[in-house]
């Protein structure tokens, strides 16, 4: 049993590491455009092309090759599988500043991808040591330091661009993951004794066997997909939404950036917090009061004539993003065995990545054969389908439980 401290412990050195590891994922999108752009002479839809496959090359493989680690990580443990993902990932993506042309690019960030799962096998790692009527607060508090690192990224990797260059902002990058690999080697502590008893769980069938309910797991997991997938469905309409309500008038990319911003300043806020309340009321609880209130916002946004508007709601949106994220893991940690956590958790994640990879996909579909509005209105009636969809598969069981 892990001691009191040494959990707390793990929680604030990891919450600080996720925290680096945010900015360090999140401050060279701003510019992987235009670093693209500088690789070669391409034509405008050369450019998008390339664009948007080196982007989502990292979340392809990763959602492959996640479940993979997620098996290694409760065999081995999780300390491990945090240290060969800050490593792998410092080494990958220090090595883009060095890349001379979009192939090596591309190499790369399914390179990074192959190691991604520091934030995943953190969250398992805490999950496993975090005493269960803790475990809202415990997530929330990872989910809060992981957003704010986020937020915070792509202003430090515009600074550091418009200061030094594309090519040392990638070299900046990689020091921070190295940061968080040299924490975690130092001050995490792991107790292994999980490790021992994963011998017959190396097929998927066995272990499914080891939950008092797959329904409720696979539940969570199609839940975190379509969560995902809501979201992102805005994001690549964002600005040119933003671009409509101000009539090509205004400083369209800094409002933007602050509309983008404004759901993960609510969502860092105010994550723990929910989290502490579901541990005393109920976690599904509070999912269910985000899933409400999610589609009530995005409902509403439709219908906005100014960017004050759509900012209030994009910010009362994080609230309600508090509300589901955070607390499905907390769910899912609550209700899944310590031997297979990192399993469990690394199958969130390709289901967040698979998110990633469909929604922006929903947005583009739906904007260009309507308009900005409807891809409002659909994120909604998707949201309303999530709800219906954990209604059946999570609370229905967990009724039949009680009885």
């Amino acid at each position: 049993m892990v001691t009191n401290n040494i959990w707390k412990k793990n929680l604030f050195i990891l919450s600080i590491a996720v925290f680096i590891a945010g900015i360090a994922f999140s401050e060279i999108m701003p510019f992987l455009p235009l670093y693209v752009a500088s690789l070669g002479d391409f034509s405008h839809q050369e450019l998008n092309f390339w664009s948007g496959f080196i982007y989502a090359g990292m979340y392809i493989v990763s959602a492959i090759t996640s479940p993979l680690w997620g098996k290694l990580a409760d065999k081995k443990g999780r300390k491990l599988m945090i240290l060969r993902a800050s490593f792998g990932m410092a080494i990958a993506i220090g090595a883009m500043g060095l890349v001379t042309n979009v192939y090596q690019l591309f190499a790369l960030r399914c390179l990074q991808g192959l190691f991604a799962g520091f934030v995943s096998n953190s969250n398992a790692l805490i999950a496993t040591q975090t005493p269960k009527e803790k475990a809202g607060q415990a997530m929330g508090t990872m989910a809060s330091s992981v957003t704010a690192g986020t937020l915070l990224g792509p202003l430090v990797g515009g600074f550091l661009a418009s200061i030094f260059s594309y090519r040392i902002t990638f070299f900046i990058t990689g020091i921070l993951l190295f940061t968080t690999f040299i924490m975690s080697f130092l001050w995490v502590k792991e107790d292994n004794f999980v490790a021992k008893n994963t011998a017959k769980l190396d097929k998927t069938k066995d272990v499914i066997k080891q939950f008092n309910s797959p329904i409720l797991i696979f539940g969570l997991l199609i839940t975190t997909m379509i969560i995902q997938a809501a979201n992102n469905s805005i994001n690549p309409i964002v600005s040119l939404f933003v671009k409509q309500l101000l009539h090509n008038h205004g400083n369209v990319v800094l409002i933007s950036g602050i509309i983008a911003a404004l759901p993960g300043i609510a969502t860092f806020a105010v994550a723990s917090k929910f989290g502490t309340l579901g541990d005393k009321i109920g976690t599904h609880k509070i999912i269910i009061a985000g899933f409400i209130a999610a589609s009530l916002f995005f409902f509403a946004t439709a219908f906005v004539q100014n960017t004050i508007e759509l900012g209030i709601l994009r910010f009362l949106v994080g609230f309600s993003d508090a509300c589901l994220f955070p607390q499905v893991q907390t769910m899912l940690t609550k209700n899944s065995p310590a031997a297979i956590t990192g399993r469990v958790f690394s199958w969130n994640q390709s289901a967040m990545y698979l998110g990633n990879i469909i929604g922006p996909l929903i947005g583009t579909t739906v904007s260009g054969l309507s308009n900005y509005s409807m891809v409002f209105l659909v994120t909604a009636v998707i949201v309303l389908f999530n709800l219906f969809l954990f209604k059946i598969n999570v609370l229905n069981h967990l009724q039949k439980s009680k009885n």
